[in-house]
């Protein structure tokens, strides 16, 4: 299904077999560039965090694991991360955003992104090292995410700022 957005979803029911790599990877170059200009009008890129909803939140975390510059966090809502069978190859030989804090925030009547996809790739993560704190949201759907953004101004995420 041809989708407008950051990347074409190609299928619903299983997300990692068909995934649009082009597509992904001309939105994570754009997110870098946004990055590159911040950090060009003189942004230290350790006060950078990006974040987003949905496709927007994974954008933001395959950009924010993949950026070459220290991030200050990253954070997804209702979102997975896209690319997982090639993150070692994307993810700059020195790692610069390996102990970044990751917020991933999840509603568990999402049936839109599934919330085991954003809890297998939180728990992915996890196993890999990196800095995430999931949250699950009882009874919040795709659409419904005030309370995911409470999770987005906490010092766990902000510490570093």
């Amino acid at each position: 299904m041809q989708m407008p957005g950051w990347f074409d979803i190609k299928s619903l029911s299983d997300i990692a077999s068909r995934e649009d790599e082009p597509g992904i990877m001309r939105s994570v170059s754009y997110f870098h560039s946004l990055i590159d200009t911040e950090i060009s009008k003189g942004i230290p890129s350790d006060r950078i965090v990006i974040g987003g909803f949905s496709q927007g939140g994974a954008m933001s975390l395959i950009s924010g694991i993949t950026c070459p510059h220290k991030l200050g966090g990253i954070f997804g809502l209702s979102c997975y991360l896209v690319l997982q069978s090639k993150l070692k190859e994307l993810v700059p030989a020195n790692n610069p955003n390996k102990n970044t804090p990751i917020f991933m925030g999840h509603g568990d009547a999402d049936a839109v992104v599934r919330h085991k996809w954003g809890k297998k790739s939180a728990d992915e993560l996890l196993e890999a090292g990196w800095n995430v704190d999931f949250r699950t949201y009882k009874y919040e759907d795709h659409a419904s995410i005030s309370l995911n953004l409470s999770g987005c101004t906490n010092p766990y995420l902000l510490q570093s700022l």
